[in-house]
């Protein structure tokens, strides 16, 4: 759907990436979404630094991400469930006052591309992403599908640094100029 072009002449940098898994019910044992991004950012030459799961609690996952945003072997945190509309779908509302700058096409793009997976049903979803000092942070929703969409059509590329015309790995460099 979307053009992607990767430069094999340019050199690939490994990022180290935290798996995050917001839910009430789920164990590391039955998360599969979480273990999907784990299995997808490692078969494309990415490290996952840590794998977790929080309840669908704010103070909770902002406990949980902010302890990765403060670590600087993280480069970027994914999250994975409580985006929906349930009561108890928090994410959103924990990560985003976190937000030193909102990536707002993430969610545009995550939207579009999950459309043609689900079609309308991508409406139930509030994915979202920012960078919190210089770690990036997607908050996607927490089925095997969105998490798939979401890592296949968009972080996939953004993530890899052969990418272009451009991707976030060439920007870490800069994320903490002031």
């Amino acid at each position: 759907m979307f053009k992607s072009d990767i430069d094999l002449e340019r050199p690939f940098t490994p990022l180290s990436i935290a798996v995050l898994a917001v839910s009430d019910t789920r164990t590391l044992e039955t998360d599969t979404g979480g273990a999907l991004l784990k299995s997808l950012l490692e078969e494309d030459g990415h490290r996952c630094a840590e794998r977790a799961i929080v309840r669908d609690d704010v103070q909770a996952i902002r406990a949980r991400v902010q302890g990765w945003v403060a670590d600087p072997e993280i480069d970027a945190i994914l999250t994975t469930g409580g985006t929906g509309f349930s009561g108890r779908d928090v994410t959103p509302e924990a990560i985003e006052p976190l937000f030193d700058k909102r990536m707002d096409g993430f969610s545009v793009l995550f939207h579009q591309y999950s459309a043609t997976t689900v079609g309308t049903s991508s409406l139930q979803s509030r994915a979202t992403a920012g960078l919190i000092g210089t770690t990036f942070v997607f908050c996607l929703p927490g089925s095997r599908g969105a998490c798939r969409d979401g890592w296949e059509g968009i972080l996939r590329y953004q993530l890899d640094s052969r990418h272009k015309p451009c991707n976030f790995v060439e920007l870490m460099p800069r994320l903490a100029e002031r």
